[in-house]
């Protein structure tokens, strides 16, 4: 039985989801080993949610830490359909300022120490991953953005770093050189999973300061960036339930079949162990293999 049809990721700021009703948590296990939390089931706009704190409730989890396999697996297994991830970012140009949201359609990885596939162990594939992002989700992030009159932007790119350090400022500099609109320490690794897991996946990035390359960055507090975190928070709750209700019934993008052609192993070979850790994901097209 489904148990949720959308996902919400929570990011910095953002541990709990208001406006929720019916709400009950579960605990999801996972071949890949404990979500970030447990899950906080209920309904917002008449649709069936999942939120998941990402960084555990207390913020007990650096994103180099974090067990992205474990999240998205677990997202799948409750029948999520669509993710929803908001999370705290630092700005890249002038024009993102604090409290702007940027809904970004490209990634650049600058991480070194994930997991980010859920192939291995005797099975290989490949996913297309080009537009990181799902078309249709972004746009009803958009548009609910401009319903509640935030400010925010469709497209974007935005640099996936491993911290938890934050960026030199030649690396700030660099990256603005290549374009990047922001840049945080979370969202690449989930996009790629949820890719592979034939999930919907889009992101609103919250922007709470402007990276280290602007002069003057090194006077904000961080008494500042909490009440921008704060704010942020706010407007994302009220952003996230104006997606949900504007969320089509139906899934028609290309997310939903993201494995058609994906796996190159030989079916006969895979082995059982591995084959049964990836069944939810992978099963409808093994199956068809192997009859």
């Amino acid at each position: 039985m489904q148990q949720a049809e959308i996902g919400i990721i929570g990011g910095s700021g953002l541990y709990a989801m208001p406006g929720l009703t019916g709400v009950h948590e579960v605990k999801v296990e996972t071949p890949f080993g404990d979500p970030s939390d447990a899950f906080v089931l209920g309904e917002l706009e008449g649709r069936k949610v999942a939120f998941l704190a990402r960084h555990g409730r207390g913020h007990r989890i650096l994103p180099s830490e974090l067990n992205f396999r474990a999240n998205i697996y677990a997202m799948k297994k409750l029948g999520v359909e669509r993710i929803l991830s908001v999370s705290a970012v630092g700005s890249l140009k002038e024009e993102h300022k604090p409290t702007d949201f940027v809904i970004p359609d490209q990634f650049i990885d600058r991480t070194f120490h994930r997991v980010s596939t859920f192939f291995g162990d005797g099975i290989v594939g490949h996913v297309s991953f080009g537009d990181p992002v799902c078309g249709v989700l972004g746009k009803t992030l958009a548009k609910a953005c401009e319903q509640e009159s935030l400010a925010a932007k469709l497209g974007g790119t935005y640099v996936c770093m491993e911290g938890p350090q934050f960026s030199t400022r030649a690396e700030s500099n660099l990256y603005r050189s290549w374009g990047a609109d922001v840049i945080g320490m979370t969202n690449l690794q989930e996009a790629k999973l949820a890719r592979e897991a034939e999930l919907c996946y889009a992101t609103v990035a919250m922007v709470t300061d402007y990276d280290c390359w602007r002069e003057g960055h090194d006077s904000v507090t961080i008494e500042e960036i909490v009440a921008v975190l704060h704010q942020n928070a706010a407007n994302a709750a009220k952003m996230v339930k104006a997606a949900v209700a504007n969320m089509p019934k139906e899934r028609t993008c290309a997310c939903t079949s993201a494995l058609k052609y994906a796996v190159l192993t030989d079916p006969k070979v895979i082995p059982a162990a591995t084959r049964e850790k990836l069944d939810l994901l992978l099963g409808k097209y093994l199956n068809e293999a192997k009859g």
